[in-house]
C-alpha cells in the first residue's frame, strides 16, 4: 500500500539550502574567491580561443590512425579547462600569499574539480560511443563534485527522503537513480563484451556461417538479460515489486511486442534450421531476388542485383514460401525457350544450341553439359527448351540469359537459320 512522500519536507530542505548558500557563498572571503574564479575562467577562454585553429591544424598534419586522430582531437578540447585550471593556480598562489592572505579553500576545491573534469574525460577516451561516454563522463563528475565540497552524503540522504512505500517495500529517487546509472553501465558493458565475443565467433573458422551468427545472437541476448537483472537488483529494488503489475503489464507487452518477439524466434529458429543463412540466394514469391546479406534480430537483409537493401521481416521466411537457390547445392539450372522456322532442321538446331550455351560465357557449367530439346510443333515455328547449369547465382542470372540467347542469336545468323514472328496476310476478294 502506497503511504505517499514519507520524510520529505520541502520547507525544510529549501530552509536549508538557503542557509547552507548564506553560509557559504554570501562570504567576503568566498565572494573574493569567486571573483578569482570567473577571472580565470575569462582569461582560460581568451587564451583557449586564440590557440584552438592552430591547435587543430597541428593535429591535422599528425600521421596517426583515424582512432587515435579522433582522441586526439577530443583532447584538444581540455585545452580550455587546462588553461583555466593553471591560470587559478597562478592566481590563487599570489592571492594566498602572506601579503594578501586571501582565504583560497573554494578555490582548492574548484581547482580540484578542474582537475578531475580533466582526468575523467581522458580515462572516458576508451569509451567509442560519444553519447555513452559524455554521460559516463558527465555522471562521475558530478559524483566527484559532490564529494569534494562535501555535500555528496547529504545529497544523498535528500534524495533517499523523496520516496513512497509499496507494501514492505520503500521505492526512494536515490534508489531510480541508482538504477538508471547501474543500468546504463551494465548495458554498455554487455553489448561491448558481446560485439568483443560476436568478432571472436566470427573469426571461428570450425563453426559454419548460421552457427555463428546463432552463438552471437544467444550471448548478445544472455548478457543483455542479465546486466537487466543485476542492474535493477544491485540498486536495491526487489524484482517482487513487479509482480503487483506483473500480470496486466506482461499482457499488454506481450500484444505489444507480438511481432517483435515472432521475428526474433522466427531468426533463431532459421539459424537452427539453417534453411536459411549468410550468403545464400533467395527468391521470395513477390518477386525480389537477392543474396542474404545479414541476418538480424527482427529482420533479414536482402540485397539484390541493383544494390538495393530489402529488410524483411524474419516471420515471413517462416509462414511464406521462399525459393532458396542455394540451399544444399549451389548448382543452379536455367531455361531458355526459342522457336526457328520449320525449313530448319530440328537435329542440327539443337546441336548448335547445345553447343552455343557451352561457350557463351564462362560462368557456365561444362559438368553438366547444357542440353536442347524440341518441345512443341508449334503454329509457326519447331519450339526448343536450352537448359544449362551455373554455380554463382548469387553474380546474377538475368545477364546467363541474355547471354545464352545472344550466342543464340550469332549461330542462327552464322548457318541461316531464320527465327519466325508473326505475321498477318490479308486477302481481297471481289464479288
Amino acid at each position: 500500500m502506497m503511504d505517499g512522500l514519507e520524510n520529505f519536507d520541502p520547507a525544510a530542505i529549501l530552509g536549508s539550502a538557503k542557509d547552507w548558500f548564506a553560509g557559504i557563498f554570501l562570504q567576503a572571503d568566498t565572494l573574493y574567491q569567486g571573483g578569482i574564479i570567473i577571472v580565470s575562467f575569462i582569461i582560460g577562454l581568451i587564451i583557449y580561443r586564440l590557440i584552438r585553429h592552430k591547435a587543430q591544424r597541428a593535429i591535422d598534419k599528425l600521421k596517426l590512425p583515424s582512432r587515435a586522430k579522433r582522441i586526439v582531437c577530443n583532447l584538444r578540447k581540455l585545452l580550455f579547462p587546462l588553461i583555466t585550471l593553471f591560470t587559478i593556480f597562478f592566481i590563487t598562489s599570489i592571492a594566498g600569499s602572506e601579503v594578501i592572505g586571501v582565504n583560497v579553500a573554494l578555490i582548492n576545491g574548484m581547482m580540484k574539480v578542474i582537475l578531475a573534469w580533466i582526468i575523467i574525460r581522458i580515462i572516458a577516451q576508451f569509451i567509442d560511443n560519444s553519447a555513452v561516454r559524455n554521460v559516463f563522463a558527465t555522471t562521475i563528475w558530478i559524483l566527484a563534485a559532490l564529494s569534494i565540497f562535501g555535500v555528496l552524503e547529504q545529497a544523498s540522504v535528500t534524495l533517499d527522503a523523496i520516496g513512497f512505500t509499496i507494501g514492505d517495500f520503500r521505492l526512494s529517487a536515490l534508489a531510480v537513480i541508482k538504477s538508471i546509472f547501474y543500468l546504463f553501465i551494465l548495458l554498455y558493458f554487455a553489448t561491448f563484451a558481446s560485439s568483443f565475443a560476436e568478432r571472436r565467433v566470427l573469426k571461428t573458422k570450425g563453426l559454419t556461417r548460421s552457427s555463428q551468427v546463432l552463438i552471437s545472437k544467444v550471448i548478445r541476448v544472455t548478457l543483455i538479460v542479465f546486466a537487466l537483472l543485476i542492474g535493477i537488483t544491485s540498486s536495491g529494488i526487489d524484482l517482487s515489486l513487479f509482480a503487483v503489475f506483473g500480470g496486466a503489464i506482461g499482457l499488454g507487452i506481450g500484444f505489444g511486442l507480438q511481432k517483435g518477439i515472432s521475428n526474433l524466434f522466427s531468426g533463431i529458429l532459421l539459424l537452427m534450421d539453417r534453411s536459411i543463412k549468410p550468403g545464400d540466394v533467395i527468391e521470395l514469391e513477390n518477386g525480389t531476388f537477392g543474396w542474404v546479406n545479414n541476418m538480424a534480430a527482427r529482420y533479414t537483409e536482402i540485397v539484390t542485383r541493383d544494390n538495393k537493401s530489402f529488410l524483411i521481416p524474419n516471420e515471413e521466411f517462416i509462414t511464406q514460401r521462399v525459393v532458396n537457390w542455394s540451399h544444399g547445392n549451389s548448382l543452379i539450372r536455367l531455361e531458355v525457350s526459342f522457336g526457328v522456322h520449320y525449313n530448319s532442321n530440328p537435329h542440327d538446331v539443337k546441336a548448335m544450341a547445345e553447343a552455343a550455351a557451352a561457350t557463351a560465357h564462362e560462368r557456365i557449367c561444362s559438368d553438366p553439359t547444357p542440353i536442347c530439346h524440341l518441345t512443341e510443333f508449334g503454329d509457326s515455328s519447331l519450339n526448343f527448351k536450352l537448359r544449362f547449369w551455373i554455380k554463382d547465382a548469387e553474380k546474377g542470372v538475368t545477364n546467363m540469359r541474355g547471354a545464352v540467347m545472344l550466342a543464340l542469336w550469332d549461330v542462327f545468323k552464322e548457318n541461316n537459320i531464320a527465327i519466325p514472328y508473326p505475321h498477318r496476310e490479308i486477302f481481297m476478294h471481289s464479288e
